[in-house]
């Protein structure tokens, strides 16, 4: 998720000051791949408001990614942000490169896009957000439509990541993402949603938890309104639900999947699993699924993209094979 950051109180003159002991070392207004490579890493910094915060994203230690940002400045001549006890901060000269580091790899999504489109082929970064709560084991549609997408583009470099269902659209919305996949089906400005398959739940308790060894018949509504439960996504409904809903206590939440499932298995709480992911613990004795006369959740997912002429050949591609695969 992108987070807000502040440009340092130093004008451009007080930042050339700064750095006058610092000699550009490579770029003489031409740009090398290792300009990129660096570029790349001090756009994701600056996306994520600081070196510790964008670790996971970069998959680099704090410390590799500080001679990264160095090795940048020195480069650049420019001192580009601010770093230590008093916080992270871009200095002015810094909001200057991020601005032109946006409209350099905007400029270059744009010169693949127009390759891909008179070659005929397709290449570039496919920059996919999907629900850290999605299904993925098993042989699933996204799983056969990463497998066709890939094998019939190789030249497309995937980059796949995960975050909750407002992060997805988030991350569409900047153009962080080139699509992203999400529960919500609510219609957001410029945004180009499309259905594409369901998810069943059901309701499970952990080998621990009272209800476990009860017999089936003994489990009605209210002795579940007794249970410490944990919540449910809006977008996760059905008719038997909606009744039930109401007098439940509501006394965890977990964004995903398992995380959602670690609760279950404490014998503390019980909560909605899908059935893929619940069978091997099912498998082992850990979980047991709670009947209810049939009670189950249905999940909707939909690609959600916003259209423009840098990714636009990419993203109908893969949403095409998509939809062939559901």
């Amino acid at each position: 998720m992108t987070r807000q950051y502040t440009s340092a109180p130093a004008t451009a003159t007080s930042g050339r000051r700064n750095m006058g002991h610092r000699k550009s070392t490579g770029f003489h207004g031409q740009i090398a791949e290792v300009d990129l490579r660096l570029l790349r890493v001090f756009r994701t910094v600056a996306e994520h408001g600081g070196f510790a915060a964008a670790e996971v994203a970069l998959g680099k230690s704090k410390s590799s990614i500080s001679i990264d940002i160095s090795a940048l400045e020195n480069r650049l001549g420019l001192r580009l942000c601010m770093r230590g006890r008093g916080g992270f901060a871009l200095t002015t000269e810094g909001q200057m490169v991020i601005e032109a580091t946006n409209a350099l790899f905007s400029d270059i999504a744009r010169f693949q896009q127009r390759i891909n489109e008179a070659s005929g082929m397709l290449s570039g970064r496919f920059c996919l957000y999907v629900p850290d709560n999605i299904q993925i084991h098993g042989e699933t549609a996204l799983v056969r439509a990463i497998g066709t997408f890939t094998a019939n583009h190789p030249a497309v470099f995937m980059d796949i990541r995960s975050a909750s269902s407002r992060e997805v659209e988030f991350a569409v919305l900047n153009g962080q993402a080139s699509a992203g996949i999400t529960l919500s089906s609510r219609h957001l400005p410029g945004m180009q949603t499309t259905p594409l398959f369901r998810e069943e739940l059901h309701l499970f308790c952990g080998m621990r938890h009272p209800l476990f060894n009860m017999p089936e018949d003994e489990i009605t509504p209210e002795l579940l309104s007794h249970q410490r439960m944990i919540e449910v996504a809006e977008a996760a409904t059905s008719p038997m639900w909606e009744g039930l809903r109401p007098r439940l206590s509501f006394a965890a939440a977990a964004e995903n999947v398992d995380s959602r499932a670690l609760l279950i298995l404490s014998g503390s709480y019980i909560g909605f699993l899908p059935d893929p992911f619940a069978h091997p613990l099912l498998r082992k004795g850990m979980l047991r699924r709670i009947e209810l006369g049939g009670l189950q959740l249905m999940t909707g997912f939909h690609f959600l993209a916003r259209p423009s002429a840098e990714t636009g050949l990419l993203v109908d591609t893969f949403r095409t094979i998509l939809e062939d695969a559901c």
